[in-house]
């Protein structure tokens, strides 16, 4: 488990593009006698299995799942990546639950700077994310933990046709985006999308067990 404060940040060394499925990462020298041989490392939010460790680097194999649903195969060399080590049992719980398993991709749409120093982040996701979320809920963005401020189409997003996309937008603060790779994204880039998981589990519950709460029901117990 995570929990999307990012410990630090490394490169793309060898990308896995190509039909490779091996990524190779710049490993900061603080976080190196912290990783071990088989360990689990997230990279931009996906949790991944270190292998081949050194003092400066480690690599993963990115399986056809993690291929097909993150960003991470197609990085090129010199990207700027997220890293965060797994929270040890009773550690504190900085950021929010974060398992590192990456739901699919969105699209950012800016990146802009607001007085004081905080910047403002504005994404889409596609709808099948979006209905997982709401204003002032977590979602994890290439591994950050952050908080929706709002989603401009909340009130369609049952409406949506699968494919459409809702907006979301977030505040960041001056720390937030001097020690991620925010300060590298701009318009258009691909980032990787985790939203909370308690949200996912309320919304299969809702799906397979219907409220019970229906018209009969409220005018049957005065409302």
């Amino acid at each position: 488990m995570f929990t999307g404060l990012i410990a630090a940040t490394g490169r793309v060394l060898k990308s896995a593009d190509e039909g490779r499925s091996r990524i190779s990462i710049e490993l900061p020298e603080e976080m190196a006698g912290q990783l071990s041989e088989g360990g689990s490392i997230a990279v931009n939010g996906c949790c991944l299995t270190a292998l081949d460790i050194s003092r400066h680097a480690f690599s993963a194999d990115l399986a056809e799942e993690t291929r097909a649903r993150t960003t991470l195969a197609r990085l090129p060399a010199g990207t700027v990546v997220n890293l965060e080590l797994p929270t040890p049992a009773g550690a504190p719980l900085g950021g929010h639950v974060v398992q590192g398993h990456v739901d699919g991709v969105g699209r950012v749409l800016a990146l802009e700077e607001k007085s004081g120093g905080d910047w403002e982040l504005r994404i889409v996701v596609p709808k099948e994310m979006a209905e997982a979320l709401l204003p002032q809920g977590s979602i994890a963005i290439d591994g950050i933990s952050l908080t929706v401020a709002d989603i401009a189409d909340i009130a369609d997003i049952a409406e949506m046709q699968v494919g459409e996309e809702a907006n979301l937008r977030m505040a960041i603060i001056p720390h937030t985006y001097a020690v991620t790779n925010l300060r590298t994204l701009s318009a258009g880039n691909e980032v990787n999308i985790e939203t909370d998981i308690l949200a996912k589990y309320a919304k299969r519950r809702a799906e397979s067990a219907p409220s019970k709460i229906t018209l009969g029901y409220l005018i049957a117990n005065g409302y």
